[in-house]
């Protein structure tokens, strides 16, 4: 009788554990699939990507205004759309600049960095929400102005986003498209690790060009890994 329960036991705990096994390798290939499809979105937007849409002028005659989008005020996967920005004056008329978005959010540029097959849309603007869906400019200038720009991301360390970028090296080159659909080639100077608060290279003398500054947290979250690259 004592021999029959425990094996019944045994067999129920053996039921358990392949069910959690299987769980978890469920849970993986989702993980996968998922980051996978993530990373070709982005690479995607990246290679179709030439600048902001265009421009509309309201003053040409017999023209019809132009719809006005709504922003997507909610980010979802696997969204690519467009989005009105501030209508600016000119001596011909309101002129719109239509600016891109992905996952809802306003691109500025795009990024690639083929030492470590980096291909992601750089966000206008730093949100807790901005950085879970790409990169995005925290502070400076703007991308391919002259000063330098702070653009951080996330080290989820599976492959996306800033995961790998501590296997870069000095002389490894960042190309940078902005929203005008220029692009720039950068070479990578400079690289350490700082405390998570510090901010003491943010200003700095670039002598007349662009640079941009990449920041994400170290494996273990206890610090940040910075980079420094200028124009070529």
């Amino acid at each position: 009788m004592f021999e029959s329960k425990y094996n019944k036991l045994l067999t129920v705990i053996l039921v358990l554990v392949v069910i959690g096994i299987i769980g978890l390798i469920g849970f993986l290939v989702f993980q996968f699939v998922s980051n996978n499809n993530n990373t070709q979105e982005a690479e995607t937007f990246v290679n179709n990507y030439e600048g902001d849409i265009g421009l509309t002028d309201d003053s040409d005659e017999g023209s019809e205004a132009p719809e006005t989008p709504t922003e997507n005020t909610t980010p979802t996967n696997n969204t690519i759309g467009d989005l009105e920005v501030s209508p600016s004056s000119s001596s011909s008329g309101t002129v719109r600049t239509k600016k891109q978005t992905y996952n809802g959010f306003i691109v500025n540029g795009t990024m690639e960095i083929p030492k470590i097959n980096f291909k992601y849309p750089v966000l206008d603007k730093v949100s807790k929400s901005s950085i879970e869906n790409s990169v995005a400019i925290l502070y400076g200038a703007g991308l391919n102005q002259v000063g330098n720009t702070v653009i951080i991301g996330h080290n989820y360390r599976n492959g996306q986003f800033f995961s790998n970028l501590k296997k870069v090296s000095n002389g490894d080159k960042i190309y940078i498209t902005d929203y005008e659909g220029k692009k720039k080639t950068y070479t990578i100077y400079h690289h350490f690790i700082t405390t998570p608060d510090d901010t003491s290279f943010y200003q700095r003398d670039t002598n007349g060009k662009a640079e941009v500054t990449l920041s994400t947290c170290t494996d273990d979250s206890s610090g940040r890994f910075i980079v420094f690259a200028k124009e070529d």
